[in-house]
């Protein structure tokens, strides 16, 4: 059982109060539960405790009171809020109309060693984590306390805008442990500054409080993408308010209304236009912040997304700490889908044999020893590159510092089966870019001492990432489906064409399921009409106006 113990220098918060309102404060005897104190021009000062409010005294506050605390703290910032050196408490302030402080928010900041227990194994497997919950509930305590873990072993760096998670001051409090911590001037360049510290000071962690704005958003992704950890706070208590934030919602993927066919949205049981994800999750894990000792976990968040936009929400994982402070799991029910099949587990792969794929699949037993930064993408010199020998496998790819959503669209154009995976542990192969590997990336060295393939792109486009699934699965110019996609779309661009100059509508050759979803693509997109009619292996689109 985990011992939790309590920092809150509250006799520094205490000592830039009036007297009146001291003496009430520690006469109420119950601080190890207070959370803040209203102070307001003209009304009654009110301490708030986590199950209830006492009035401090019936006397009206003063503007010499107010002054008597705004003289004792730090300056106010561009968002209103102040701190005392070297300690967690936030003073937060109400202006009037002629910028004049006629109210402050005096909240108690704690730290809390040991509050993470309920999910550091979450917090240290490497996965991005996004925290939810209501003000109060303690999400900058737990961010705070997973910082100063996770600095033990790795490189941390804290973007710390109002100074909640460091503390005021130059000097980070000690809460924070080895992490280092950026200040941000002011809140609307957040955004810039997490940027920033993954471009500047080669973090493997990057802890954020309160993405709030469309900008942070977009920054986090950015981040995700590069391959570093994100944790993170936001705004809103549940998945479902996240969800319909459309600011946030990108943080967990997005959400388009996508037409369907007759006969899909019969299948489904469906309207034809439904709500599905747009995009891979920024984040990996969601955790809902029930209350300080419960604890909603999502762990696998591309999954809880598509399910509870298709009305049937998988049930999250519930952690509990009971009143001996030990940790009770409710583990969700097991879904029924099938796990991807690991690489080499039951697979016709032989990765033994030493061998450079060429890009049209030509194999050289003895390969030179190239720059692999130079060849554009191909595995290190001393590594034992992936070898495919009949069908196409899965393969479980790590990407670090390339992008994501670029890659799993790259794979299903191709329709290959490769699984970007986000825990190196759990991959095949690791794909970056040359700057990566010429960086000598920590995460790099580690996956080469382990003999984990590398293979180096000269750039994040689309062109570098489809050529290195071709290289991946050995697809000679024959087998690469990409011309074929090619014809597809020009064929598409064809009966567009015909149909926005008159014709009825237009029938399309059969197809697979992948080309045809190309073609249902293409027509939204034009803002015409597809439909898929026929049974396979003849089903096939038709376009026409609505």
């Amino acid at each position: 059982m985990t011992q939790h113990r309590i920092t809150d220098d509250l006799e520094a918060l205490l000592d830039v109060l009036p007297l009146n309102i001291r003496h009430a404060v520690e006469k109420a005897n119950n601080s190890e539960k207070l959370l803040e104190i209203v102070i307001d021009l003209g009304r009654v000062s009110v301490a708030r405790f986590v199950d209830n409010e006492v009035i401090l005294s019936e006397k009206e506050i003063t503007r010499a009171e107010i002054d008597h605390i705004t003289e004792r703290i730090g300056t106010f910032d561009a968002d209103n809020r102040a701190g005392m050196e070297r300690t967690l408490h936030r003073i937060s302030a109400i202006r009037n109309r002629l910028g004049i402080v006629v109210g402050l928010t005096c909240r108690v900041g704690r730290a809390v060693y040991g509050t993470v227990d309920i999910i550091q194994d979450i917090i240290e497997s490497g996965k991005s984590v996004l925290i939810l919950g209501r003000p109060g509930v303690g999400k900058t305590t737990l961010l705070r306390e997973a910082a100063r873990i996770l600095a033990e072993n790795k490189r941390v760096v804290i973007v710390d805008t109002s100074n909640e998670i460091g503390g005021d001051g130059d000097v980070p409090h000690p809460a924070v442990g080895k992490a280092r911590r950026m200040q941000v001037s002011q809140p609307m360049l957040q955004h810039e500054v997490m940027i920033e510290a993954v471009e500047n000071h080669n973090p493997e962690v990057i802890v954020i409080d309160e993405i709030g704005r469309e900008l942070e958003a977009q920054a986090a992704r950015t981040i995700a993408e590069r391959g570093v950890q994100l944790i993170g706070t936001a705004h809103g208590q549940t998945l479902d308010n996240l969800l319909l934030n459309p600011t946030l919602s990108d943080l967990i993927g997005g959400i388009e209304a996508v037409t369907l066919s007759d006969e899909e949205a019969r299948r489904r049981g469906t309207q034809k236009t439904v709500l599905e994800r747009r995009s891979p999750p920024t984040f990996d894990v969601v955790i809902e912040i029930q209350t300080r000792d419960r604890f909603a976990v999502h762990l696998d968040i591309t999954v809880s997304v598509d399910s509870l936009l298709r009305g049937a929400p998988e049930l999250p994982e519930v952690r509990t700490r009971d009143t001996e402070g030990k940790i009770v799991i409710e583990k969700a029910a097991p879904s029924p889908r099938r796990r991807p099949e690991r690489f080499g587990e039951g697979s016709k792969v032989d990765v033994r044999e030493v061998v450079k794929t060429s890009r049209r699949g030509h194999q050289n037993p003895t390969p030179a020893q190239p720059d692999p930064a130079a060849e554009g993408q191909s595995p290190t010199p001393n590594q034992t590159p992936l070898v495919l020998t009949s069908a196409l496998q899965t393969v479980r790819v790590y990407a670090y510092g390339v992008a994501r959503n670029r890659l799993m669209q790259a794979a299903k154009r191709l329709g290959v089966p490769a699984v970007i995976v986000t825990d190196v542990d759990e991959a095949d192969a690791l794909v970056t870019l040359r700057t990566y590997y010429r960086n000598r990336e920590q995460t790099v060295v580690d996956a080469e001492h382990r003999g984990l393939p590398i293979y180096v792109l000269r750039a994040n486009s689309v062109a570098q990432v489809e050529q290195f699934l071709g290289d991946l699965y050995n697809l000679t110019e024959q087998q690469h489906p990409r011309d074929r996609m090619d014809g597809v779309r020009e064929e598409m661009q064809q009966a567009i064409s015909a149909v926005l100059n008159g014709e009825r509508w237009v029938d399309l050759p059969p197809g697979t399921s992948l080309v045809r979803r190309l073609q249902h693509e293409m027509a939204r997109n034009a803002e015409l009409v597809s439909h898929s009619y026929g049974k396979e292996p003849r089903r096939h689109v038709r376009v026409f106006r609505e």
